[in-house]
């Protein structure tokens, strides 16, 4: 007779059993799971949920400037963006989904929120 992998309660029934009960099976693989590394389409999609609640934050009216120093404090990463729109004028705004920002080239950066003509 064998033991239960997660409570190590003696097992009754079939030969093969490793759990004595649908508990102690979702338990024990619940920890196994909770132990790996994520994979990285987890990591990317936490960087990008985070970006985009940093940038929602501090873009309060819609357009906004902030310092570079506010944004990485607040765990900014400027590595992960969901896409990039050129305005008419040359000007590059990266979005974290419907919020986006411009580096002014002077330590600060442009916040704003996604519009229907910047199609």
């Amino acid at each position: 007779m064998g033991k239960c992998l997660e409570c190590n309660e003696i097992l009754k029934g079939r030969e093969g059993q490793k759990y004595c009960s649908e508990y102690c099976k979702s338990s024990f693989h619940y920890k196994k799971n909770k132990e790996k590394e994520p994979s990285t389409y987890v990591k990317v999609a936490t960087h990008l949920k985070l970006n985009r609640s940093i940038l929602k934050k501090y873009n309060i009216s819609g357009q906004s400037q902030i310092k570079q120093e506010i944004l990485v404090a607040g765990g900014f990463d400027f590595r992960y963006s969901t896409h990039t729109w050129t305005a008419k004028n040359g000007n590059l705004y990266h979005f974290c989904y419907e919020f986006g920002y411009r580096d002014l080239n002077d330590g600060k950066y442009m916040l704003i929120i996604w519009q229907d003509y910047m199609r």
